[in-house]
């Protein structure tokens, strides 16, 4: 598969990135190296290999639940710059 500058120029849109001229060419061959990989793993002889499931034969192991002192609300929020009854507030972060 050919990556053209399309293809590139819809992935930046979708990933929010941008990418001038030489990392366009870099970004390209990259991904042509990846595609080729997949391209080698597709012609790996699978046949007879059972899907694996988990890498662990461990089935839910889990902690007790045990149920502890935790931070108090006023305790939480003596460092807060700015708090609103149980919420922290904080600044906007992103943009649309």
């Amino acid at each position: 598969m050919k990556v053209t500058n399309e293809i590139i120029e819809h992935i930046s849109f979708l990933s929010r990135l941008e990418f001038n001229g030489n990392e366009k060419n870099e970004i390209r061959e990259d991904m042509e190296k990846i595609i080729l990989f997949m391209q080698q793993l597709q012609n790996v002889d699978t046949s007879n290999t059972k899907p694996l499931i988990s890498i662990s034969n461990n089935v839910n192991v889990l902690r007790k639940d045990l149920s502890k002192k935790s931070v108090e609300k006023k305790d939480a929020f003596v460092n807060a710059p700015k708090n609103d009854s149980d919420y922290f507030r904080i600044s906007k972060v992103l943009k649309k």
